[in-house]
């Protein structure tokens, strides 16, 4: 449907297409009216709610556009995922978050493209192959694996067992689908500056939130938030559209390394770059994490590794002091935590103490910690705000979902990620590079922190690691043939 690069059409819609790379898209006229008759007279006949009818249209046409044009399942991913990843579970659909429901829209539209053939097919090399089977093993030892031990203790699985157990399915459903429906050089460049600017519009409400500017903190309120607790919008945190401070500090970093990378092979947007990096750097700050700091210095020492140059650094240190400065109020409130009797955050030490009250002794005990306890990385504690307790360090979170196996099986990914994406780099000089880069940088950030949290499963900014991982195994694969329906829009290139 998009195959080829010369245009034999010459009016306004037709240049149109041609400037965007857009495909002929002949069934859009049918498909709309069938639509518009279904918004005007579905509430009428059914009853249905028009909120209900607007979101069925919407995923209808979403569903469509993939199917006729797969890239756009990669661009809409990236743009609406940061933005909608902090709405709660159940809060506005039926135990899906809309970001999980948007994976689900488009993974719909991705499979409609493989069966009428408008994706490219590709054979990816071993270095790819084994990016892929180390989400999916991961994947296995964290669900399978687990709920079959939990059956065979005579446990009691519950949805949240199961939910939590489908985690990395979803990643590794993200990562397929990215790898997919991308078809060139040119749609991994669009990926990333999408990225960029999704991820630089949360770090400016981050920024506003942490300052507690303009109320954003209340608008916030109504969708984004934990189990209610509004009250956390409030602590000088930037928890954004994520409700999750360090996922936010995440987002930025990864986001961070995108513009780091392609600034590093001479892109010709330097000066939107460079603004992009004083946004996203400013929003590491105002997340007010420890962690997001810290994670920022491991990614700025990653980038200068694989440059071969302490330039990054120094480039990044007057952006960094420069966003201290403006965030000087947030930074003061994180370090009033070191001025109380224990002479650490209060947050530190809850989140000792709620390990070795709820998780460490029962990992310990009868030899948990081989196989796991159960895929839920929570307990209930009523005397909690949200009403639960989480798992507040990532390896310990590994052994109490499934064990040995887990950890492992974590390991062996981050290995195997690390080694393709190292490669990539250093044979691409163009997006491809970039993204590997960022999705290199992501996986060392993610593996040191985790020691802290457990950063590999946090929405919105895991959700970007592995989209990028997928963008930088690309790197690794050759398309082959394509769909022969006639089409508008270029031919993608081979890496």
């Amino acid at each position: 449907m998009w195959q080829g690069s010369v245009v034999s059409r010459t009016g306004p819609r037709a240049r149109l297409e041609a400037l965007l790379g857009l495909p002929t898209l002949r069934l859009w006229g049918p498909a709309m009216l069938a639509i518009a008759g279904a918004l005007l007279l579905g509430p009428l006949v059914t009853g249905v709610p028009i909120i209900l009818v607007l979101g069925g249209v919407a995923a209808s046409v979403l569903v469509i556009a993939v199917t006729l044009y797969p890239p756009l399942a990669a661009f809409f991913l990236l743009a609406l995922t940061p933005l909608l990843a902090g709405i709660d579970r159940g809060s506005v659909i039926p135990v899906l978050r809309p970001s999980e429901a948007l994976d689900l829209v488009l993974g719909i539209g991705l499979l409609g493209a493989v069966l009428i053939g408008t994706c490219p097919k590709r054979e990816l090399s071993p270095g790819a192959i084994r990016v892929s089977h180390s989400i999916f093993i991961m994947a296995v030892v964290s669900s399978v694996v687990p709920l079959l031990w939990m059956v065979a203790r005579g446990m009691t699985i519950t949805q949240d067992d199961v939910l939590y157990a489908l985690t990395i399915w979803k990643y590794y459903g993200i990562y397929l689908l990215i790898r997919r429906s991308v078809a060139s050089e040119g749609d991994i460049r669009r990926c990333l500056w999408i990225s960029m600017v999704a991820g630089a519009l949360v770090g400016i409400i981050a920024i506003v939130q942490s300052l507690g500017l303009f109320g954003v903190s209340n608008l916030l309120a109504t969708y984004y938030n934990n189990f209610g607790n509004t009250g956390a919008l409030d602590l000088g945190r930037g928890s954004s559209t994520l409700a999750l401070p360090i996922a936010v500090a995440d987002l930025m970093i990864f986001n961070l390394a995108i513009a780091a990378g392609l600034l590093l092979r001479g892109s010709n947007h330097r000066k939107a770059l460079w603004i992009l990096v004083g946004i996203l750097v400013a929003g590491t700050f105002g997340a007010g994490e420890f962690s997001g700091v810290l994670g920022l210095a491991f990614g700025a020492v990653t980038i200068a590794f694989l440059s071969g140059r302490v330039a990054p650094i120094l480039a990044l240190t007057p952006v960094g002091l420069g966003a201290a400065t403006f965030l000087r109020s947030v930074i003061q409130k994180r370090l009033i935590g070191f001025s109380n009797s224990a002479g650490w955050p209060i947050s530190w030490v809850t989140r000792l103490a709620n390990l070795r009250t709820y998780f460490w002794p029962q990992l310990s005990s009868h030899y948990n910690f081989i196989l796991g306890l159960r895929p839920t990385a929570r307990v209930p504690v009523a005397t909690q705000v949200t009403g639960f307790v989480w798992i507040e360090s990532g390896y310990t979170w590994l052994l109490w979902a499934g064990g040995i196996p887990f950890l492992i099986s974590y390991l062996y990914f981050v290995w195997n990620g690390v080694r393709t994406m190292n490669e990539t780099v250093r044979r691409h000089n163009d997006a491809i590079g970039a993204a590997a880069t960022a999705a290199l940088v992501g996986l060392v950030v993610v593996g040191i922190l985790m020691i802290l949290d457990p950063h590999l499963t946090y929405r919105g900014s895991a959700d970007l690691l592995f989209a990028l991982l997928a963008l930088g195994a690309w790197g690794h694969a050759s398309v082959t043939s394509h769909s022969d329906a006639p089409a508008v829009g270029r031919q993608p290139s081979q890496p």
